[in-house]
């Protein structure tokens, strides 16, 4: 899918998904779902190589979702391209289901279980020196939330990137400034983020996190056969695409009630017809 129309159509489709599944769950984080939508959709339909009906394809570029907890929009994704039936998003959280609320292996199409902040980004840099060993060409991507920049673990990965020159590990921050205890800035100060991956040794590009085209763009202007990891700091609105839901802190995570969830749905589907 290669047009920027339909990949917005697309987007508002998986926002739509992702807030019904979390009504019939009565669970999930809302906020960082809906922010990370765009870069998801960015990603999986039309950057990243993979082959839906061979999930352990050698050459598959891999992603991991290291804010595991806003997996609601990455389960749809999978669902939408065919992983696993759509109705068993019906199943999220649920007793047995394997869609649990962080992403686990047991589900098609997921590198990593995620969950504990902080590992995505080292495993990444352990899948993109494996790749450069073993001379395959294929790429890794890690989303993270702004709030995980926190973890210590995160620049020790950060120094190792830069150290084996890895070329092919994209690190992307859904910068929404939002986290569970409110704006990180006041939980703990991050800016200047494109200053400390710099200073690092990597690539450093700001893009607005919710603008396909400008994501789209960002992805196809990387090196990824370069020798400086690029970390891509995506300045995203928490909730995005609900109004009511936009830049506020009390839906990290939370369940529409039933005005909210129709208020909802009538925004996303409006937005769908226009």
């Amino acid at each position: 899918m290669n047009n920027l129309e339909d990949l917005t159509t697309k987007a508002t489709e998986i926002r739509i998904k992702l807030i019904k599944m979390i009504k019939t769950a009565n669970t999930g984080h809302t906020g960082g779902a809906l922010s990370s939508v765009d870069i998801l959709v960015s990603l999986f339909y039309r950057i990243m190589n993979f082959d839906v009906s061979n999930p352990n394809w050698i050459e598959r570029d891999r992603f991991l979702l290291s804010k595991g907890h806003s997996v609601e929009g990455y389960l749809c994704v999978l669902a939408d391209l065919g992983y696993f039936p759509e109705s068993e998003l019906d199943t999220f959280s649920a007793y047995k289901s394997r869609l649990i609320g962080h992403p686990t292996r047991k589900v098609p199409g997921i590198e990593m279980n995620t969950g504990a902040l902080g590992h995505g980004l080292s495993v990444g840099v352990g899948m993109a020196i494996a790749a450069k060993k073993l001379g395959q060409k294929h790429r890794v991507f890690t989303l993270m939330g702004d709030g995980e920049q926190a973890e210590g673990s995160i620049w020790e990965a950060a120094m190792a990137a830069a150290h084996y020159k890895l070329g092919n590990i994209v690190a992307i921050i859904d910068r929404n400034y939002l986290q569970i205890s409110g704006n990180t800035e006041d939980v703990m100060s991050l800016d200047s983020l494109e200053e400390k991956y710099s200073s690092f040794g990597w690539n450093t590009i700001n893009v607005a996190g919710n603008s396909i085209s400008e994501l789209c763009q960002t992805f196809e202007s990387i090196d990824y056969s370069g020798t400086k990891p690029t970390a891509i700091i995506a300045r995203t609105t928490k909730g995005k695409g609900v109004s009511f839901m936009e830049n506020n802190a009390k839906w990290h995570h939370g369940v529409p009630k039933d005005d909210e969830y129709a208020a909802a749905l009538n925004e996303l589907n409006n937005c769908l017809k226009s």
